[in-house]
């Protein structure tokens, strides 16, 4: 139950550190509670002996510890000229070192080798006993519930910190609340997952929730649902196969739903992006066909407004030098066309348009042309920056602008006066 709330906690957390831009913080954090886990421990011992694996003192001295990280970070990035990666990197390294310093000096004493605290750089869920479970999912339910009761002041702050401040909110204080909550989620989780894997299981949750939706809640409830998961996997992984570490099998867990998120998630999956832009480019390539069709035609046929387009066939060699397309895109494009009703075959070479191809070519020269005329005449831009792409000019121009725009259009081209 204990890792069940602390993977909720951990991937609620996350998913505002992931948005704020601040992955790494969670790093720093895990490894800056190393020397405060250390010292936490010593204090103990010398106040009274065999005292020293006390869990909520060990859990108190890496609190202070992580926040201490933070505000060294901040200090290092505001007060010199080393950027933000530089200072993480760092306290990071600083921290963790003198965190092995002191767990050296552990060692050596009588009561250092049977103090366990490797366990919170590795992690080990099978040791952890009832009254430290007790005190994990306590401490996870307190930030389950703040980032909810403040849900919409640090979705206001992840997005627009700037707006937020202009409103009267108090960003600063925010701020440092969002960074106490991901402090105690990365100290509740050194039990569990250690230091060096905390921040994975921080992150990873929150990544792969962004593929799946745009909305903050539906983010943050299923970036808690894969950190359940996650956990709850590590855990059985663990009692079934004592060999398996639980923290690593956790953070394996995330890593596969990040790798299904990244290729299979129904808004910025891999699958997804790659189909809409052959959707789009297969689109683009059919206007620019029929496009071409259409200039080829109203110089072969009559200009005449009521002249039907259908009758005349296009052949390929005319086709090719219309546009920069190789005889391969060409011919694939053609085949898109014809699947789609805009044309007919009419020899192996030779190709015409259908009644609703006629339709749909004319459309098209009729966008494009528009926006040539707009861009030259409203935007000043010149004739060879043009973008062929012209869609549905209705859903941009004003009406006003688009008579104008005809007006001109059909004075130019007589042909098109129907289209």
């Amino acid at each position: 139950m204990g890792n069940n709330h602390f993977g909720t906690s951990a991937g609620i957390a996350g998913t505002f550190l992931l948005l704020r831009k601040r992955s790494l913080l969670g790093d720093v954090v895990g490894h800056a509670s190393l020397p405060g886990v250390a010292i936490a421990f010593l204090i103990m011992e010398l106040h009274e002996p065999q005292s020293g694996k006390w869990l909520p003192g060990l859990l108190i001295g890496a609190s202070l510890s992580g926040i201490a990280g933070m505000i060294s970070t901040v200090i290092i990035r505001t007060c010199t000229r080393i950027k933000e990666d530089a200072a993480l990197a760092i306290t990071l390294g600083g921290f963790y070192g003198l965190g092995i310093v002191l767990f050296t000096i552990i060692q050596k004493l009588p009561t250092g080798s049977q103090a366990g605290l490797a366990n919170f750089i590795y992690g080990n869920t099978a040791t952890i006993t009832q009254s430290e479970v007790d005190l994990i999912w306590r401490v996870a339910i307190v930030a389950i519930v703040a980032a909810g009761l403040l849900f919409k002041e640090f979705g206001l702050l992840c997005f627009d910190e700037q707006f937020a401040a202009s409103q009267g909110w108090p960003v600063v204080l925010l701020d440092l609340i969002l960074m106490g909550l991901v402090v105690a989620v990365c100290v509740i989780g050194l039990r569990s997952v250690g230091l060096l894997l905390v921040v994975a299981l921080l992150i990873i949750p929150a990544a792969s929730a962004r593929f799946w939706t745009e909305k903050l809640s539906h983010m943050t409830l299923c970036a808690a649902v894969i950190g359940v998961v996650s956990c709850y996997m590590g855990a059985v992984s663990s009692a079934l196969f004592s060999r398996l570490a639980a923290g690593a099998v956790i953070v394996l867990t995330g890593s596969v739903m990040f790798c299904v998120s990244l290729y299979f998630g129904t808004r910025r999956g891999v699958l997804l992006r790659w189909y809409t832009r052959r959707q789009l480019n297969q689109r683009i390539a059919t206007q620019q066909l029929l496009l071409a069709f259409f200039e080829i035609l109203e110089t072969s046929v009559p200009p005449a407004p009521h002249q039907s387009l259908t009758d005349t066939t296009v052949s390929l060699d005319e086709l090719l030098p219309k546009r920069s397309w190789t005889a391969k895109q060409l011919l694939r494009s053609l085949r898109d066309a014809q699947r789609l009703q805009y044309l007919a075959s009419h020899s192996e070479r030779e190709y015409r348009l259908t009644a609703q191809g006629e339709t749909a070519a004319r459309r098209a020269a009729r966008n494009h042309r528009l926006w040539e005329l707009y861009l030259l005449q409203h935007a000043d831009v010149a004739p060879g920056h043009v973008d062929r792409d012209a869609d549905r000019v209705e859903q941009v121009l004003d009406p006003e602008i688009i008579i104008k725009l005809e007006t001109a259009l059909f004075k130019k081209y007589p042909q098109m006066a129907v289209s």
